[in-house]
């Protein structure tokens, strides 16, 4: 079965709004490879909005990019199937995404049954409802040595039927000072 892993960067006041801070070079590279990782994106309208078509446009166009941007555009470019739970967005964009408007729980049942390698979520909404079914399998969190005071919160509006009890199996420090937070759902 494959694993669903939520991966999102956040401040140490729980900030994850990605146009209040910037990732670093290393934190690029993280992400790079989590994404080699994985063939498949789950996101909501906002979140796929803010990364298609801007990844696929500096995998295409690499011109004034680092090299760790470029690198993870390339990632991001290659991976097979983006599925979007949207009600409200009429027409994908390019040909690897998809756009879901039923049931959730039972899209990412079916996704989990596929072959394949691992499936990423990121984004406040449906990373929030993807907890409250249970169906997250790992959670990896880029905890940024920064408080931004304002912007989208972790788990923002979650409601949990019980306590998620999360082990943590592994934690990196990178030379900013920020830190990979690897735990698994118990």
């Amino acid at each position: 079965m494959r694993n669903v892993i939520f991966a999102i960067n956040t401040t140490l006041d729980g900030c994850c709004d990605h146009t209040k801070f910037t990732p670093d070079e290393e934190t690029m590279d993280y992400f790079t490879h989590l994404t080699q990782d994985a063939d498949t994106f789950l996101y909501g309208r906002k979140t796929y909005q803010l990364m298609v078509p801007y990844w696929p446009d500096v995998a295409k166009n690499p011109s004034g990019q680092t090299k760790a941007d470029y690198e993870f555009a390339q990632a991001f470019d290659a991976i097979n199937k983006i599925i979007v739970f949207s009600q409200s967005l009429d027409s994908p964009e390019g040909k690897k995404t998809r756009i879901v408007r039923t049931s959730l729980h039972d899209e990412i049942l079916k996704l989990k049954q596929e072959q394949g390698k691992n499936i990423l979520t990121g984004g406040v909404t449906i990373p929030s409802q993807l907890a409250e079914l249970g169906l997250i399998d790992e959670y990896r969190f880029v905890v940024h040595p920064i408080v931004i005071g304002e912007g989208r919160r972790l788990f923002e509006g979650t409601s949990l039927q019980k306590k998620l009890q999360l082990k943590l199996v592994d934690s990196t420090v990178f030379k900013s000072g920020g830190v990979v937070l690897r735990y698994l759902k118990q």
